[in-house]
Protein backbone atom coordinates (compact mmCIF):
# COMPACT_ATOMS: atom_id res chain seq x y z
CA UNK A 1 0.00 0.00 0.00
CA UNK A 2 2.71 2.40 0.90
CA UNK A 3 4.54 1.46 -2.73
CA UNK A 4 1.13 2.31 -4.30
CA UNK A 5 1.29 5.37 -2.54
CA UNK A 6 4.06 6.51 -3.00
CA UNK A 7 3.45 6.30 -7.10
CA UNK A 8 0.34 8.53 -6.66
CA UNK A 9 2.77 11.05 -4.82
CA UNK A 10 5.28 11.02 -7.74
CA UNK A 11 2.94 11.35 -10.25
CA UNK A 12 1.70 14.96 -8.37
CA UNK A 13 5.30 16.17 -7.98
CA UNK A 14 5.51 15.44 -12.03
CA UNK A 15 2.65 17.54 -11.94
CA UNK A 16 3.78 20.31 -9.47
CA UNK A 17 7.05 20.54 -12.66
CA UNK A 18 4.98 20.57 -15.61
CA UNK A 19 3.80 24.21 -15.09
CA UNK A 20 6.94 25.51 -13.56
CA UNK A 21 9.08 25.00 -16.79
CA UNK A 22 6.56 25.76 -18.95
CA UNK A 23 6.56 29.57 -18.85
CA UNK A 24 10.26 30.41 -18.97
CA UNK A 25 10.62 27.90 -21.96
CA UNK A 26 7.09 29.98 -24.30
CA UNK A 27 8.35 33.17 -23.39
CA UNK A 28 10.88 34.00 -26.81
CA UNK A 29 7.87 33.55 -28.59
CA UNK A 30 4.56 34.36 -26.29
CA UNK A 31 6.10 38.16 -25.87
CA UNK A 32 6.28 39.06 -29.72
CA UNK A 33 3.21 37.03 -30.30
CA UNK A 34 1.08 39.39 -27.51
CA UNK A 35 3.47 42.48 -28.51
CA UNK A 36 5.01 42.72 -25.13
CA UNK A 37 8.89 43.77 -24.06
CA UNK A 38 11.19 40.54 -23.20
CA UNK A 39 11.19 42.33 -19.14
CA UNK A 40 7.46 41.99 -19.00
CA UNK A 41 7.53 38.41 -17.79
CA UNK A 42 8.64 40.23 -14.31
CA UNK A 43 4.91 41.17 -13.84
CA UNK A 44 3.51 37.88 -14.32
CA UNK A 45 6.22 36.08 -12.29
CA UNK A 46 5.72 38.14 -9.42
CA UNK A 47 1.73 37.32 -9.48
CA UNK A 48 2.78 33.06 -9.28
CA UNK A 49 5.21 33.38 -6.88
CA UNK A 50 3.74 35.64 -4.46
CA UNK A 51 0.61 33.68 -4.00
CA UNK A 52 3.20 30.27 -4.00
CA UNK A 53 4.43 32.02 -1.04
CA UNK A 54 1.37 32.71 0.29
CA UNK A 55 0.07 29.15 0.22
CA UNK A 56 3.32 27.62 1.34
CA UNK A 57 2.94 30.24 4.71
CA UNK A 58 -0.30 29.20 5.59
CA UNK A 59 -0.04 25.26 4.04
CA UNK A 60 0.34 24.11 7.73
CA UNK A 61 -3.48 25.33 8.30
CA UNK A 62 -4.82 23.94 5.41
CA UNK A 63 -3.69 20.65 5.84
CA UNK A 64 -4.30 20.25 9.26
CA UNK A 65 -7.96 20.98 8.62
CA UNK A 66 -8.15 19.22 5.37
CA UNK A 67 -5.72 16.56 5.51
CA UNK A 68 -2.80 15.89 3.06
CA UNK A 69 -4.58 13.50 0.32
CA UNK A 70 -7.58 16.33 -0.25
CA UNK A 71 -5.28 19.37 -0.05
CA UNK A 72 -2.82 17.86 -3.34
CA UNK A 73 -5.53 16.63 -5.17
CA UNK A 74 -7.73 19.52 -5.31
CA UNK A 75 -4.40 21.34 -5.45
CA UNK A 76 -3.25 19.82 -8.82
CA UNK A 77 -6.69 20.76 -10.26
CA UNK A 78 -6.31 24.18 -9.96
CA UNK A 79 -2.96 24.04 -11.20
CA UNK A 80 -4.81 22.33 -14.46
CA UNK A 81 -7.37 24.87 -14.31
CA UNK A 82 -4.54 27.44 -14.51
CA UNK A 83 -3.30 25.88 -17.89
CA UNK A 84 -6.18 25.17 -19.70
CA UNK A 85 -6.92 28.80 -19.33
CA UNK A 86 -3.26 30.39 -20.29
CA UNK A 87 -3.62 28.76 -23.77
CA UNK A 88 -6.72 31.28 -24.73
CA UNK A 89 -4.75 34.35 -23.23
CA UNK A 90 -4.64 37.03 -25.55
CA UNK A 91 -2.82 39.39 -23.02
CA UNK A 92 -0.18 39.43 -20.14
CA UNK A 93 -3.42 40.02 -17.23
CA UNK A 94 -4.60 36.91 -17.87
CA UNK A 95 -1.49 35.74 -16.76
CA UNK A 96 -1.52 37.70 -13.88
CA UNK A 97 -5.16 36.03 -12.85
CA UNK A 98 -3.73 31.94 -14.04
CA UNK A 99 -1.59 33.20 -11.38
CA UNK A 100 -3.77 32.73 -8.36
CA UNK A 101 -4.83 29.05 -8.99
CA UNK A 102 -1.34 28.40 -10.50
CA UNK A 103 0.79 29.84 -7.44
CA UNK A 104 -2.13 28.89 -4.61
CA UNK A 105 -1.62 24.80 -6.16
CA UNK A 106 2.00 25.04 -6.15
CA UNK A 107 2.65 25.96 -2.88
CA UNK A 108 0.23 23.65 -1.26
CA UNK A 109 1.08 20.52 -3.12
CA UNK A 110 4.90 21.24 -2.31
CA UNK A 111 4.37 22.17 1.50
CA UNK A 112 2.00 18.95 1.74
CA UNK A 113 4.13 16.08 -0.30
CA UNK A 114 7.31 17.44 1.27
CA UNK A 115 6.56 16.91 4.85
CA UNK A 116 4.98 13.96 4.42
CA UNK A 117 7.54 12.25 2.70
CA UNK A 118 10.25 13.13 5.16
CA UNK A 119 7.99 11.69 7.66
CA UNK A 120 6.83 8.52 6.10
CA UNK A 121 10.03 7.58 3.73
CA UNK A 122 13.35 7.40 3.32
CA UNK A 123 16.18 9.37 1.90
CA UNK A 124 16.24 7.44 -1.27
CA UNK A 125 12.26 8.48 -1.56
CA UNK A 126 12.37 12.14 -1.16
CA UNK A 127 15.68 12.36 -4.01
CA UNK A 128 13.30 10.40 -6.16
CA UNK A 129 10.11 12.55 -5.01
CA UNK A 130 12.35 15.60 -6.60
CA UNK A 131 13.40 13.44 -9.68
CA UNK A 132 9.92 13.46 -10.56
CA UNK A 133 9.66 16.86 -10.22
CA UNK A 134 12.49 16.70 -12.05
CA UNK A 135 10.57 14.53 -14.64
CA UNK A 136 7.94 17.51 -14.53
CA UNK A 137 9.82 20.61 -15.78
CA UNK A 138 12.02 18.57 -18.60
CA UNK A 139 8.67 17.31 -20.10
CA UNK A 140 7.30 20.83 -20.34
CA UNK A 141 10.25 22.36 -22.59
CA UNK A 142 10.07 18.95 -24.59
CA UNK A 143 6.37 19.23 -25.30
CA UNK A 144 6.46 23.08 -26.14
CA UNK A 145 9.24 22.26 -28.49
CA UNK A 146 7.10 20.11 -30.56
CA UNK A 147 4.65 21.88 -31.17
CA UNK A 148 6.55 25.84 -31.07
CA UNK A 149 7.09 25.87 -35.07
CA UNK A 150 3.44 24.33 -35.54
CA UNK A 151 0.10 26.89 -36.38
CA UNK A 152 -0.77 26.77 -32.58
CA UNK A 153 2.29 27.89 -31.37
CA UNK A 154 2.89 28.10 -27.86
CA UNK A 155 -1.43 28.06 -26.81
CA UNK A 156 -0.87 24.76 -28.05
CA UNK A 157 2.09 23.63 -25.72
CA UNK A 158 -0.35 24.99 -22.65
CA UNK A 159 -2.61 22.49 -24.21
CA UNK A 160 -0.43 19.41 -23.76
CA UNK A 161 0.56 20.59 -20.35
CA UNK A 162 -3.27 21.07 -19.72
CA UNK A 163 -4.23 17.37 -20.96
CA UNK A 164 -1.19 15.88 -18.93
CA UNK A 165 -2.12 17.78 -15.69
CA UNK A 166 -5.82 16.99 -15.69
CA UNK A 167 -4.78 13.32 -16.02
CA UNK A 168 -2.72 13.60 -12.67
CA UNK A 169 -5.44 15.07 -10.74
CA UNK A 170 -7.52 12.65 -11.67
CA UNK A 171 -5.18 10.33 -10.62
CA UNK A 172 -5.15 12.10 -7.04
CA UNK A 173 -8.99 12.20 -6.62
CA UNK A 174 -9.12 8.30 -7.51
CA UNK A 175 -6.73 7.39 -4.92
CA UNK A 176 -8.03 9.55 -2.09
CA UNK A 177 -8.85 6.07 -0.14
CA UNK A 178 -5.29 4.73 -0.28
CA UNK A 179 -3.93 7.85 2.28
CA UNK A 180 -6.27 6.49 5.20
CA UNK A 181 -4.65 2.84 5.29
CA UNK A 182 -1.32 4.23 5.60
CA UNK A 183 0.84 3.39 8.68
CA UNK A 184 1.63 6.17 11.44
CA UNK A 185 4.84 8.23 10.38
CA UNK A 186 8.12 7.55 10.35
CA UNK A 187 8.76 9.43 14.10
CA UNK A 188 11.82 9.64 15.86
CA UNK A 189 11.39 7.91 19.38
CA UNK A 190 12.24 10.68 21.60
CA UNK A 191 9.94 12.92 20.04
CA UNK A 192 6.85 11.03 19.37
CA UNK A 193 4.58 12.32 21.79
CA UNK A 194 5.55 16.09 21.30
CA UNK A 195 2.92 18.40 20.02
CA UNK A 196 2.82 19.96 16.47
CA UNK A 197 4.35 23.65 16.79
CA UNK A 198 3.54 26.91 14.96
CA UNK A 199 4.91 28.57 11.93
CA UNK A 200 5.29 31.26 14.47
CA UNK A 201 6.90 29.28 17.03
CA UNK A 202 9.72 27.73 14.21
CA UNK A 203 10.48 31.47 12.84
CA UNK A 204 12.52 32.41 16.23
CA UNK A 205 15.05 29.81 15.69
CA UNK A 206 18.51 31.67 13.85
CA UNK A 207 19.19 28.53 12.31
CA UNK A 208 15.34 28.15 10.81
CA UNK A 209 16.22 31.51 9.17
CA UNK A 210 19.71 31.08 8.10
CA UNK A 211 17.97 27.35 6.00
CA UNK A 212 15.93 29.93 4.72
CA UNK A 213 19.30 31.67 2.65
CA UNK A 214 20.00 27.81 1.86
CA UNK A 215 16.66 27.46 -0.42
CA UNK A 216 16.21 31.06 -1.38
CA UNK A 217 20.15 31.19 -3.05
CA UNK A 218 19.50 27.43 -4.03
CA UNK A 219 16.22 28.41 -5.61
CA UNK A 220 17.35 31.71 -7.05
CA UNK A 221 19.39 30.01 -8.86
CA UNK A 222 17.41 27.10 -10.44
CA UNK A 223 14.76 29.64 -11.35
CA UNK A 224 17.32 31.99 -13.39
CA UNK A 225 18.58 29.17 -15.36
CA UNK A 226 14.36 27.85 -15.74
CA UNK A 227 13.81 31.59 -17.14
CA UNK A 228 16.33 33.27 -18.35
CA UNK A 229 18.16 30.33 -19.65
CA UNK A 230 16.65 30.04 -23.17
CA UNK A 231 17.03 34.03 -23.61
CA UNK A 232 20.46 33.73 -22.73
CA UNK A 233 21.18 31.13 -25.68
CA UNK A 234 18.86 33.25 -27.40
CA UNK A 235 20.62 36.45 -26.68
CA UNK A 236 24.36 35.50 -25.98
CA UNK A 237 25.09 32.39 -27.53
CA UNK A 238 22.82 33.29 -30.70
CA UNK A 239 20.28 29.94 -31.16
CA UNK A 240 17.50 30.06 -32.34
CA UNK A 241 14.11 29.77 -30.44
CA UNK A 242 13.07 26.69 -31.23
CA UNK A 243 17.15 25.54 -30.51
CA UNK A 244 17.30 27.30 -27.12
CA UNK A 245 13.79 25.82 -26.10
CA UNK A 246 15.54 22.31 -26.91
CA UNK A 247 18.94 23.44 -25.43
CA UNK A 248 16.95 24.42 -21.72
CA UNK A 249 15.69 20.82 -21.57
CA UNK A 250 18.99 19.96 -21.04
CA UNK A 251 19.16 21.91 -17.92
CA UNK A 252 16.39 19.87 -16.58
CA UNK A 253 17.66 16.47 -17.35
CA UNK A 254 20.62 17.51 -15.39
CA UNK A 255 18.42 18.67 -12.73
CA UNK A 256 16.36 15.01 -13.10
CA UNK A 257 19.86 13.41 -12.99
CA UNK A 258 20.89 14.79 -10.29
CA UNK A 259 17.94 14.15 -8.17
CA UNK A 260 17.75 10.46 -9.32
CA UNK A 261 21.91 9.64 -8.74
CA UNK A 262 21.11 11.27 -5.27
CA UNK A 263 18.38 8.38 -4.74
CA UNK A 264 20.90 6.02 -5.71
CA UNK A 265 23.79 7.20 -3.52
CA UNK A 266 21.50 7.90 -0.63
CA UNK A 267 22.34 4.01 -0.13
CA UNK A 268 26.04 4.30 0.87
CA UNK A 269 26.07 8.14 1.49
CA UNK A 270 24.52 11.29 3.93
CA UNK A 271 22.53 13.90 2.71
CA UNK A 272 24.92 16.38 3.49
CA UNK A 273 27.98 14.31 1.63
CA UNK A 274 25.39 14.64 -1.41
CA UNK A 275 24.72 18.32 -0.90
CA UNK A 276 28.61 18.69 -1.24
CA UNK A 277 29.20 16.89 -4.02
CA UNK A 278 26.72 18.26 -6.10
CA UNK A 279 27.71 21.68 -5.10
CA UNK A 280 31.12 21.11 -6.42
CA UNK A 281 29.13 20.50 -10.06
CA UNK A 282 28.16 23.75 -9.78
CA UNK A 283 31.25 25.85 -9.19
CA UNK A 284 32.44 24.10 -12.02
CA UNK A 285 29.56 24.77 -14.11
CA UNK A 286 29.98 28.53 -13.09
CA UNK A 287 33.71 28.59 -14.14
CA UNK A 288 32.59 27.11 -17.66
CA UNK A 289 30.62 30.11 -18.61
CA UNK A 290 33.16 32.79 -17.57
CA UNK A 291 35.76 30.66 -19.63
CA UNK A 292 36.54 32.52 -23.25
CA UNK A 293 35.87 30.19 -26.02
CA UNK A 294 35.76 29.89 -29.66
CA UNK A 295 31.83 30.83 -31.26
CA UNK A 296 32.04 27.69 -32.40
CA UNK A 297 32.36 25.53 -29.00
CA UNK A 298 30.55 28.72 -26.84
CA UNK A 299 26.47 27.63 -27.09
CA UNK A 300 27.41 24.01 -26.35
CA UNK A 301 29.30 24.35 -23.85
CA UNK A 302 26.40 26.68 -22.32
CA UNK A 303 24.55 24.19 -22.57
CA UNK A 304 26.39 21.61 -20.66
CA UNK A 305 27.31 24.45 -18.43
CA UNK A 306 23.61 24.38 -17.62
CA UNK A 307 23.34 21.11 -17.70
CA UNK A 308 26.29 20.39 -14.85
CA UNK A 309 24.21 23.36 -12.94
CA UNK A 310 20.76 21.46 -12.97
CA UNK A 311 22.98 18.33 -12.16
CA UNK A 312 24.65 19.69 -9.09
CA UNK A 313 22.15 22.23 -7.65
CA UNK A 314 19.18 19.22 -8.20
CA UNK A 315 19.84 17.06 -5.28
CA UNK A 316 19.99 20.19 -2.83
CA UNK A 317 16.10 20.42 -2.55
CA UNK A 318 15.16 17.10 -1.72
CA UNK A 319 18.31 16.43 0.54
CA UNK A 320 17.33 19.72 3.14
CA UNK A 321 13.65 18.71 3.33
CA UNK A 322 14.74 14.91 3.88
CA UNK A 323 16.97 16.62 6.83
CA UNK A 324 14.15 18.46 8.21
CA UNK A 325 12.65 16.22 11.26
CA UNK A 326 16.49 15.38 12.20
CA UNK A 327 17.81 18.94 11.95
CA UNK A 328 14.43 20.81 13.68
CA UNK A 329 12.83 17.98 15.38
CA UNK A 330 9.33 16.38 14.21
CA UNK A 331 7.21 18.38 16.25
CA UNK A 332 8.84 21.12 14.40
CA UNK A 333 8.70 19.41 10.74
CA UNK A 334 5.68 20.83 9.17
CA UNK A 335 6.02 24.64 10.06
CA UNK A 336 9.48 24.97 8.99
CA UNK A 337 9.00 22.92 5.96
CA UNK A 338 6.28 25.57 4.65
CA UNK A 339 8.65 27.99 5.83
CA UNK A 340 11.63 26.59 3.68
CA UNK A 341 8.96 26.11 0.73
CA UNK A 342 8.01 30.03 1.73
CA UNK A 343 11.84 30.82 0.83
CA UNK A 344 12.40 28.91 -1.91
CA UNK A 345 9.41 30.78 -3.78
CA UNK A 346 11.02 33.92 -2.35
CA UNK A 347 14.17 32.77 -4.34
CA UNK A 348 12.33 32.02 -7.53
CA UNK A 349 10.08 35.48 -7.01
CA UNK A 350 12.77 37.72 -6.09
CA UNK A 351 15.92 36.68 -7.91
CA UNK A 352 14.42 35.99 -11.36
CA UNK A 353 12.42 39.76 -10.93
CA UNK A 354 15.96 41.50 -9.70
CA UNK A 355 17.26 39.61 -12.78
CA UNK A 356 14.96 40.76 -15.35
CA UNK A 357 15.70 44.21 -14.62
CA UNK A 358 19.30 43.43 -14.87
CA UNK A 359 18.68 41.93 -18.17
CA UNK A 360 16.48 44.41 -19.81
CA UNK A 361 19.16 47.00 -18.26
CA UNK A 362 22.58 45.42 -19.31
CA UNK A 363 21.70 42.43 -20.95
CA UNK A 364 21.49 38.48 -20.65
CA UNK A 365 25.17 38.35 -20.36
CA UNK A 366 24.89 39.23 -16.78
CA UNK A 367 23.64 35.41 -15.98
CA UNK A 368 27.04 34.16 -15.32
CA UNK A 369 27.77 36.90 -12.70
CA UNK A 370 24.19 36.59 -11.03
CA UNK A 371 25.07 33.15 -11.20
CA UNK A 372 28.28 33.17 -9.27
CA UNK A 373 26.45 35.96 -6.52
CA UNK A 374 24.01 33.28 -5.68
CA UNK A 375 26.23 30.53 -5.69
CA UNK A 376 28.87 32.70 -2.39
CA UNK A 377 25.34 32.85 -0.92
CA UNK A 378 24.30 28.96 -1.09
CA UNK A 379 27.63 27.86 0.19
CA UNK A 380 27.65 30.85 3.19
CA UNK A 381 24.46 29.82 4.90
CA UNK A 382 25.37 26.26 4.30
CA UNK A 383 28.23 27.04 6.52
CA UNK A 384 26.28 28.85 8.74
CA UNK A 385 23.53 26.21 9.28
CA UNK A 386 26.17 23.40 10.11
CA UNK A 387 27.40 25.61 12.47
CA UNK A 388 24.35 25.74 14.10
CA UNK A 389 23.53 21.94 14.06
CA UNK A 390 26.70 21.11 15.30
CA UNK A 391 26.36 23.20 18.44
CA UNK A 392 22.89 21.39 19.15
CA UNK A 393 24.44 17.66 18.50
CA UNK A 394 21.98 17.45 15.45
CA UNK A 395 24.55 17.41 12.76
CA UNK A 396 25.03 13.24 11.80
Amino acid sequence: MATLLLIVIYLLFIGLGIPDSLFGTAWPAIYPDLGLPVSSSTIATICSVGFSILSSLFAEKVIRRFGTAWTAAVSTAMTAVGLIVLAYSQDLWWFCLCAIPLGLGAGAVDTAMNNYVALHYGAMQMSFLHCFYGVGVTLSPYLMSLVLEGAGGWRDGYRLAFCVQAGIALIAFLSLPLWRKMPPPRLLEEEAVSEPLSTKDVVKDPAVRTVWFIFIASCGLEYVCASWGATFLVHIKHLSVEAAAEGITFYYVGLTLGRLLSGFLAKKLSPWRIIGIGQGAVAAAILLLFLPLPSSLSAGVAIFALFLVGLGNGPLYPNMMHLTPENFGVAASQAVVGTQVCAAYVGMLGLPVIFGVLVAWVGAGVVPVMMALLYAILIGAIVLLRRFLKARNRLH
